[in-house]
């Protein structure tokens, strides 16, 4: 179960596909989606998965214009914690974490734009 320091999180800036419009897109990825990953996260020994959906355009343009250079922002972001790397690598050797995680890309492949997200392993470091 999910314990105080929690040593590992994936951390997925989502960039939606052009064709599929804003609202269907946050249903889509809620409704579904954020089921579907309940579903597998056993198959996968996640014990944590957070959905952050973006909101007040006024003020992430406010960020945006007081940094040169900053880019749009991202329709949300994922992130899904394991407690350590074993348990990470260990589901994704097995024959039902390797099912689980090719399921969820082609879920994903429905409504996000692959080229425009990102995607990384982080190490949390808890400031406050």
């Amino acid at each position: 179960m999910l314990g105080e320091h929690i040593v590992i999180k994936l951390v997925y800036c989502i960039a939606k596909r052009d064709d599929v419009d804003l609202a269907d897109f946050y249903r889509i990825w809620l409704e579904e989606h954020g089921p579907l990953v309940k579903s597998l996260a056993s198959d996968l020994q996640a014990v944590k998965y957070v959905q952050s959906h973006t909101i007040l355009p006024q003020v992430n343009q406010m960020f945006k214009g007081a940094r040169d250079g900053l880019g749009d922002p991202f329709e949300g972001i994922t992130e899904v914690w394991w407690e350590s790397e074993e348990d990470l690598t260990q589901a994704l050797q097995t024959p039902e974490g390797l099912r689980a995680a090719a399921r969820l890309v082609e879920d994903e492949s429905r409504i996000i734009d692959f080229a425009k997200s990102r995607v990384f392993m982080t190490e949390e470091h808890t400031i406050f």
